[in-house]
């Protein structure tokens, strides 16, 4: 990694996830995950030709620990023979150290299980064998196939001849004549291998016509190449000489009156449990349980070469097993404290992965403010946030997660998308669905489209769900003059009528309240949902790709809790069959109103590449907020103090001269077509 990022002005803390294996909802631990692989090799489920492909907790049920029984710690596997292609789903029982369900997975019904690393290793061996691939960059002017960069992508599902049940990956090619060279800036266009990876063949080399490889340079990495670095940056310096404000006991932690625990799963990443605040000496359940749990780039290329390239990086890639390790005073600046967590590779190998989760405080700027004329006083409170993150690679783009909780109750998801585009050759035809930013250079147009799976609780009880949106008010004999405005809400009672779409005209936002609990003026104690209202999935309806990724059509979905409902694509991405998922849980029309509910919400960004986007995108960001609606009797922050600095931020006087001063001490300055 280029990072020479200093840390002399930084503070690192380190911990490890894992380490309170015994609560319900805690991250496997290293020790866990090791007995999980022997009890699994015991069974001889785990041998030379068996891979893990997924290992995760396997979540108790929410009645059960709000309930507090006693549940036991059980480990979901995905399991792939590499010599046959067959995958199973195992349940592991680490207490009683025995299998507690093992069952096929039908490539044809389910899918496939997620690409494994090692078959990376498996398509370069056999395309760098193959000779009409060697033809085909023979006639680009490419003698040496040990120069392409081979990008082993997920196959997708399509109604293709021969393909029907197997294990498949699709092959693209971007020149590297050096090992410095960035590969992204030269792809071989007009070129796709399809491989069968089950019985290591290529089945098919597509040759769609040569196409001038790009030749400008993209090495932003290497010192110089595109001038020298500007001198002008002054030192930024942030500190907390007294440390940070928030605390840890096992993996929950305390900021604030915010309390949550912190989990890690290699599929989701970072998963955040039992979200609550602190009011009037006990802590109010909000969200029991967040996460980003599907994650969809589709591409909008429909040429011959790319037209199948439409990506789940959550259940096809394993995002959360892509984390980096994070740099202090690079990726998180000030008093940071590090998660590390452990993860088991596709062999049962147990490995702790450092820094994958940054954890601090920043200022948010101004929390409150008012000068009041009539009292003579002035005062302004600083806003704060905890920030809880981690960054993840998949292929060419980054990926930044990142939560923030706020004083006043508010939660925000951002993420922030960088990292280098997809690229392909740029010609009159693709240029209809491409960006040129180089000489020769496209970029695909395509979506970057994330669900969120929010399960509430708020208060902890049952909660209905409303939509509101603003509207006009007509003139009649109680808006004679026609300035009234007001709202509307609609009930959403059923799975059915919770699929929804947002609408920026009205402003809607979706707002779910406590069946139960009441704050102190007698209405429903609630947490408002407020999009971005970006558009969602842009495929046409009966496009392959939307009939495999239907939850990302809506902006928003509402289902009944329902413990194996984790994932708005399905359990099997890879390949899967249509209408998985969301279409599949809310098939039965369960009732939300009076529900335990979980909130499904799409949201994300549509990248036409800009020239300012080459050679490496600077950060893009999508997120959505969760905001308290008469959740408190009153504005939580009414005790936040005045921040500690030489200039005083609470005064009981304003002035000698009193309210006359702010009544009258105006500044008028002409005014000009410039202003």
């Amino acid at each position: 990694m280029n990072c020479s990022c200093s840390t002399s002005d930084h503070v690192q803390r380190s911990r490890r996830l894992g380490d309170e294996s015994g609560a319900p909802y805690a991250t496997l631990s290293e020790h866990e995950l090791q007995h999980v692989a022997e009890i699994l090799r015991s069974h001889d489920s785990l041998d030379e030709s068996h891979r893990i492909a997924y290992i995760g907790l396997d979540e108790p049920d929410r009645a059960e620990v709000t309930a507090g029984r006693p549940v036991p710690r059980r480990a979901r596997v995905q399991l792939l023979d590499v010599d046959s292609g067959r995958a199973r789903a195992v349940t592991v029982d680490i207490g009683t150290g025995t299998i507690a369900k093992d069952v096929d997975i039908d490539p044809e019904i389910d899918g496939q299980v997620p690409l494994l690393q090692e078959e990376h290793g498996i398509i370069r061996e056999l395309i760098g064998a193959d000779e009409r691939w060697a033809t085909a960059l023979a006639a680009r002017g490419i003698d040496d196939p040990s120069t392409v960069a081979l990008a082993g992508l997920s196959a997708g599902r399509y109604p293709i001849e021969g393909e029907r049940g197997r294990r498949l990956a699709r092959v693209l090619g971007h020149h590297q004549p050096t090992p410095q060279t960035m590969p992204w800036a030269h792809p071989i266009d007009g070129l796709v291998a399809y491989v069968d990876l089950a019985s290591r063949t290529v089945v098919d080399v597509i040759d769609a016509g040569v196409m001038p490889i790009p030749q400008e340079t993209a090495d932003y990495h290497v010192p110089g190449t595109f001038g020298p670095e500007r001198t002008t940056q002054k030192p930024i310096v942030i500190t907390q000489p007294e440390g940070p404000s928030f605390s840890f006991d096992g993996d929950v932690i305390s900021w604030e009156k915010w309390s949550l625990r912190i989990a890690y799963d290699m599929r989701e990443g970072l998963i955040l449990h039992g979200i609550g605040f602190e009011d009037a000496g006990r802590i109010r359940p909000i969200v029991h349980r967040a996460s980003i749990a599907e994650m969809l780039v589709p591409y909008g290329d429909p040429g011959p070469v790319r037209f199948w390239q439409n990506y789940f990086d959550t259940g096809e890639y394993q995002l959360g097993r892509l984390v980096n390790s994070l740099d202090l005073g690079c990726d998180c600046v000030g008093d940071i404290t590090y998660l590390d967590v452990p993860i088991a590779d596709a062999r049962g190998n147990v490995k702790i992965l450092p820094n994958a989760i940054c954890i601090h405080e920043e200022d948010a700027g101004v929390l409150w403010k008012h000068t009041e004329q009539f009292t003579g006083s002035s005062d302004v409170r600083r806003q704060r946030r905890l920030v809880i993150s981690f960054f993840v690679t998949v292929g060419n783009y980054d990926y930044g997660f990142y939560w923030y909780l706020y004083l006043d109750g508010k939660i925000e998801f951002e993420a922030k998308a960088t990292g280098l585009v997809f690229t392909a050759a740029y010609d009159e035809r693709t240029g209809r669905f491409a960006s040129e930013l180089a000489p020769g250079l496209a970029a695909p147009y395509h979506q970057h489209l994330f669900c969120a799976r929010l399960d509430m609780a708020v208060d902890g009880g049952p909660a209905v769900i409303d939509e509101v949106d603003v509207r006009t008010l007509p003139i009649d004999d109680d808006n004679l003059h026609g300035s009234a405005i007001g709202f509307t809400t609609t009930r959403l009672r059923s799975e059915q009528e919770g699929r929804r779409r947002a609408n920026a005209t009205v402003d809607r936002t979706w707002r779910v309240s406590s069946a139960t609990a009441k704050n102190r003026l007698g209405r429903p104690t609630s947490y408002v949902l407020t999009p971005e209202g970006k558009p969602v999935l842009l495929a046409q309806p009966e496009s392959v790709i939307a009939s495999r990724a239907r939850f990302a059509t809506a902006d928003l979905w509402v289902t009944a809790y329902a413990q194996d409902e984790r994932y708005p694509a399905g359990d099997v991405v890879n390949q899967s069959a249509p209408e998985q998922g969301l279409p599949a849980f809310v098939a039965d029309d369960a009732s939300i109103d009076g529900a335990d509910l979980v909130l499904w919400h799409t949201f994300g960004l549509t990248h036409f590449p800009r020239t300012e986007d080459w050679p490496i995108m600077p950060v893009d960001s999508c997120g959505f907020t969760l905001k308290p609606h008469d959740f408190f009797d009153r504005n939580p922050t009414l005790d936040v103090p005045a921040s500690a600095s030489a200039c005083s931020c609470a005064h009981e006087d304003a002035g000698s001269t009193g309210s006359e001063h702010h009544l009258h001490h105006l500044s008028v300055r002409p005014s000009s077509h410039a202003d």
